[in-house]
C-alpha cells in the first residue's frame, strides 16, 4: 500500500493493480506485529501491577477480562483495515483485486477469473505459519499466530510448539491473562536467535509465569478421554518422553513463504530450496523488472525491513538509481517481560568475522544505574560489541525495560559513515534516566575472555 501511494504521488497518470487475497494491510496489521502488541501491552500492565508490592503499593487484580482484551484488539484492527480498504477501493488510480494471484507465464498473472499482464511487477506476498509434520496434529487441531486472533475466549491451558520470538511473545500474553502456559522448543536455548546470556535470563524470568521445556521435539499429539490435548515430546539427547496435557495448542514453529500459491517459476523467477524468492542486491528477481520485498525474500521477517525494502525497490524500479539493499544493522525486538532488543552481530559472529583480539565487549546492569535502582531492577543488562581499534559498533543486545527504545540510540550510530561509538560516549546523557545504562555499557569495554570471566564471577548467565 505504501509503495502504491508513492507511485501515484510520483505520477498521477499511473495505473496500479493491487492484488491481495487477504484483508488489506498486510501481515503486520492484520495478524502480526500490531494485533499482537495490542494483546501484549495488557500483559505488561498485569506484570507491573504484580510488582507493585516492591514499592510499598499493595494492590490486587480482581479480574482479568481476556475476552475484552481480545475484543478491543479486533475493533482497533478492523478500523484500520476498513480505512485501508476504503482507500484502495476509492482510488481512481488503483484496481483493487481481492483474489488469489498466480503466475501463468512471464509477466502474466491469473487473478480470480481474470488475466493481468504488466511489464513491472512488485511481489510482497508475505508468509504464513509453518506447520511441522507431527503425528496426530492435524486431526487433533491447533491454533496458529493467525487463528488465535480470531478466538473470543482464551483456554485455561495452552501448549506452545516452538521456542522463538512468536512463542515468547504469546507465552507472555497468555500467561499474563491467567492461562497456564507450557512452551516446548527444539533448541537447547529459549529464543535461540538471541545472545546466550539474554536467552538464559529471558527463560529464567518467564519461567516465573510459564513452564518452558527446551531441547525437546513434539513427536505426537492426541486427544485423551476427557477431550483434552496430549502432546508427547522427546528429549533430543536422552530420547526420554515428556507428556503435556492442555486445553489447546498454539503452533509457533516459524513461517514459510507463499510461493507455492504464486507459482513464480512459471514467470521465470527462481526460488531457493526453502521456497523463498531469489533476488539480487537491488531486490530485483531473476526475471527483469519483477521486484521483491518483505517476508517472501527470506531475509528478515520484520515490518521495518519490508518498509526499508519498499524504499529500495522504489529507488531502483521507478527512479532508476541503482541503490543496493544494506542489511548490516537490522534491529528487532521481542516484546516479552523483560523486553529484548538487538541489532548487528552477536559475540560469536563478531569474533568469527573480526577475530577475538579485535573485538571488545561492554556490559552493564540496569540495576547499577540510579533509574534502574529506583525501578527495583535486578539482572537486566546491556551488552555491546565494538571493534577494538576503530571503536566501530558491531552489535548491541539489551534485555530490560524499554529495550526497543534504548537500542535506537545505537542503531542510529550504526547508520553513520564510520559507525563509531564515540558520539554516544561523548554525548551528555540525562541523569537519572535509563539511557545511562547504554552509555555505561560502552564505557566498560573488555576482551571476550575478561567478559566471560566477569559473567562467571558476577552473574549466573554464563553459557
Amino acid at each position: 500500500m505504501e509503495l502504491a501511494t508513492a507511485l501515484i504521488q510520483g505520477n498521477q497518470d499511473v495505473k496500479i493493480a493491487v492484488i491481495d487475497k487477504d484483508e488489506p494491510g498486510g501481515i503486520c496489521l492484520t495478524r502480526g506485529c500490531i494485533p499482537s502488541k495490542l494483546l501484549i501491552y495488557p500483559a505488561d500492565v498485569v506484570r507491573l501491577i504484580q510488582k507493585a508490592d516492591k514499592f510499598g503499593i499493595h494492590v490486587e487484580i480482581k479480574e482479568i477480562d481476556s475476552s475484552a482484551v481480545l475484543k478491543r484488539m479486533r475493533s482497533l484492527i478492523d478500523k484500520d483495515i476498513n480505512m485501508i480498504r476504503n482507500g484502495l477501493e476509492q482510488s481512481s488510480n488503483i484496481d483493487y483485486y481481492t483474489a488469489t494471484a498466480e503466475f501463468t507465464e512471464p509477466y502474466t498473472l491469473k487473478v480470480g477469473e481474470e488475466t493481468i499482464r504488466s511489464k513491472m511487477i512488485f511481489l510482497s506476498i508475505g508468509s504464513r505459519p509453518l506447520i511441522p509434520n507431527i503425528e496426530g496434529l492435524e486431526k487433533t487441531g491447533y491454533l496458529t499466530s493467525d487463528s488465535i486472533l480470531k478466538i473470543t475466549q482464551l483456554p485455561s491451558s495452552m501448549a506452545i510448539i516452538g521456542g522463538g520470538y512468536i512463542a515468547a511473545e504469546y507465552g507472555h500474553f497468555l500467561s499474563g491473562m491467567g492461562c497456564k502456559v507450557t512452551i516446548i522448543g527444539r533448541n537447547r536455548h529459549f529464543i535461540p536467535e538471541e545472545e546466550p546470556e539474554i536467552s538464559a535470563l529471558a527463560k529464567r524470568e518467564m519461567q516465573k509465569h510459564a513452564t518452558i521445556i527446551t531441547n525437546h521435539e513434539v513427536r505426537r499429539v492426541e486427544k485423551n478421554s476427557e477431550g483434552k490435548k496430549k502432546l508427547v515430546a522427546v528429549d533430543m539427547d536422552s530420547q526420554k518422553e515428556t507428556e503435556v496435557v492442555v486445553d489447546e495448542i498454539l503452533v509457533a514453529a516459524g513461517r514459510r513463504p507463499n510461493t507455492d500459491i504464486l507459482h513464480p517459476e512459471k514467470s521465470g523467477i527462481k526460488t531457493d530450496k526453502r521456497g523463498f524468492i531469489e533476488m539480487n542486491e537491488y531486490l530485483e528477481t531473476t526475471q527483469p523488472n519483477i521486484w521483491v520485498m518483505g517476508d517472501v525474500d527470506g531475509k528478515f521477517m520484520f515490518k521495518h525491513v519490508a518498509n526499508y525494502e519498499s524504499q529500495i525497490v522504489y529507488y531502483n524500479a521507478i527512479l532508476k538509481r541503482k541503490v543496493k539493499a544494506d542489511y548490516h544493522a537490522v534491529p528487532h525486538a521481542v516484546f516479552t517481560e523483560p523486553e529484548i532488543a538487538s541489532v548487528g552481530l552477536g559475540e560469536r559472529q563478531a569474533i568469527e568475522k573480526y577475530g577475538e583480539d579485535s573485538v571488545l565487549i561492554g556490559f552493564y546492569n540496569f540495576a547499577d544505574t540510579a533509574k534502574g535502582e529506583a525501578m527495583a531492577l535486578e539482572d537486566e543488562f546491556v551488552k555491546v560489541i565494538v571493534e577494538r581499534v576503530t571503536g566501530k559498533i558491531i552489535g548491541a543486545h539489551i534485555i530490560g525495560p524499554q529495550a526497543s527504545v534504548l537500542l535506537q540510540e545505537v542503531i542510529n550510530l550504526m547508520y553513520t559513515d564510520d559507525q563509531s561509538s564515540e558520539p554516544l560516549i561523548n554525548a551528555m546523557h540525562i541523569h537519572p534516566a535509563l539511557s545511562e545504562v547504554v552509555d555505561r555499557a560502552f564505557r566498560s569495554l573488555m576482551t571476550s575472555q575478561q567478559y566471560h570471566h566477569y559473567l562467571v564471577e558476577h552473574t549466573d548467565l554464563q553459557e
